[in-house]
């Protein structure tokens, strides 16, 4: 567990989601994707799809239990989410070890009224760390490249990760990546691909 002061002087807690906190994750994620499609594209259900992406993945081999992680307030109440996951590309590996040294990140949310005060860095770098330290060398993550660039993820078509034919990205720069290890992107390059993802594939 870490304890980090945030933007706004208050003392958050990141650590791994423990059993009490499984559904209040969830609800958290449901409804912070829910409040941000009403308004970006008046499609609030978006909000189920992630959640049942979440339930999906730790339903699944690929769910990593030390890396799905949650920020707490100084009351003990669900601030924000961050889930990492094993996630496997479609091409060539230059070492074998390093097929299943891949992470996903997805999803990650703040309470809205909570955002923009530093917490999803928190998580983020703190899941970095995590990861970095349980032998994993990269993280993919789609999203904007405004929140990522950021916290150092690079275009990872730049590296010869592309985006495969069911995912439809606004822009390549769109699907990102982050090295942990340095020298990573050098020995990975293929084809992204949610097929295996239930919930993406409806």
């Amino acid at each position: 567990m870490s304890s980090i002061t945030i933007k706004d002087g208050s003392i958050i807690s990141i650590s791994q989601v423990v059993n009490e906190y499984l559904d209040k994750t969830l609800d958290l994620v449901e409804n912070v994707f829910a409040e941000y499609h009403l308004l970006k594209d008046n499609n609030p259900a978006e909000g189920k799809v992630v959640r049942a992406l979440v339930e999906e993945i730790r339903s699944k081999k690929y769910y990593v239990p030390e890396l799905d992680l949650m920020a707490l307030n100084e009351k003990e109440e669900i601030i924000g989410y961050a889930l990492f996951s094993k996630f496997h590309i479609e091409g060539r590996y230059i070492n074998k070890n390093e097929e299943d040294r891949l992470l996903m990140l997805t999803p990650v949310a703040v309470k809205t009224n909570m955002q923009r005060k530093g917490i999803s860095k928190a998580l983020i770098e703190y899941g970095f760390e995590k990861a970095r330290k349980m032998g994993y060398t990269a993280v993919l993550v789609e999203g904007d490249p405004k929140n990522y660039n950021p916290r150092g993820f690079v275009t990872s078509s730049d590296y010869g990760i592309v985006p495969g034919e069911n995912i439809h990205l606004p822009r390549i720069e769109c699907l990102m990546i982050y090295e942990l290890v340095s020298g990573a992107l050098e020995r990975m390059y293929g084809v992204v691909d949610y097929s295996f993802y239930k919930t993406l594939s409806e």
